[in-house]
């Protein structure tokens, strides 16, 4: 098995995510106690988790560089951010690293064209609802995107920050997405796309439209990753 690197904390709930998720279907593969070799990097989201102005991105690409290059040296194979939003700076981080880091976005585009998903809205922090970084991977891959309410996005990017990130999940959070969500399927939408991983707190798999979580997804493909099946 190759052994991978995650940059995480960020937030943390995001990490026990992919951390398990990996280490369930790689003992389920394996057998007996059998688990992912990985190298953690758990950062402090409080220093980077209100970026605005792009001083605050060039401090928040600084950390996850330094963040990943350290698990370059610590002979991770391929390289994973356990973070939608920070994916704003694949790109920069992508030139300036030895090893491959894994897009969030990218796998999951690959999934909905292979189930044949054409048309999609995408759920997450404000920077994933409304920036370009997430989207046009999203739409490289043939999946067409409805434009983001501003409604959609103020509330949700509220609730992610002032909530979900410090682990407090209500039934009122729960009704406003699935409104949400309903809304949406009145669009002729086929899927949501869950670009937070915080949301799956508050979004469950039972809803009017299919959900793809980013996280899980991503999740998957480094697995895919530990065992030599997939290169990029």
């Amino acid at each position: 098995m190759r052994k991978i690197g995650l940059i995480g904390g960020m937030s943390w709930h995001s990490t026990a995510t992919y951390y398990t998720r990996i280490n369930e279907q790689v003992q389920r593969r394996n057998g007996g106690m059998s688990s992912a070799p990985m190298v953690i990097e758990n950062l402090d989201f409080a220093e980077v988790g209100h970026c605005e102005s792009e001083e605050d991105w060039d401090r928040a690409f600084k950390l996850i560089q330094r963040s990943a290059k350290r698990l370059d040296r610590a002979g991770a194979s391929a390289i994973f951010i356990a973070a939608n939003s920070m994916h704003r700076l694949y790109d920069r981080l992508a030139e300036s690293v030895g090893v491959p880091i894994i897009n969030i976005a990218d796998c999951v585009g690959e999934r909905m064209k292979a189930d044949g998903v054409t048309k999609a809205s995408i759920l997450g922090t404000r920077q994933v609802m409304t920036e370009s970084f997430y989207r046009q991977r999203l739409v490289s891959h043939g999946v067409s995107l409805s434009p983001p309410d501003q409604t959609q996005v103020s509330g949700i990017n509220k609730l992610i920050y002032d909530e979900l990130m410090q682990g407090i999940a209500t039934r009122d959070a729960e009704r406003m997405l699935k409104t949400f969500i309903t809304n949406i399927a009145k669009d002729d939408v086929q899927a949501i796309v869950l670009g937070c991983t915080e949301l799956e707190m508050v979004v469950t798999e039972a809803n009017v439209l299919p959900i793809y979580n980013g996280a899980h997804i991503h999740a998957d493909v480094a697995v895919e990753w530990i065992f030599g099946e997939r290169d990029q």
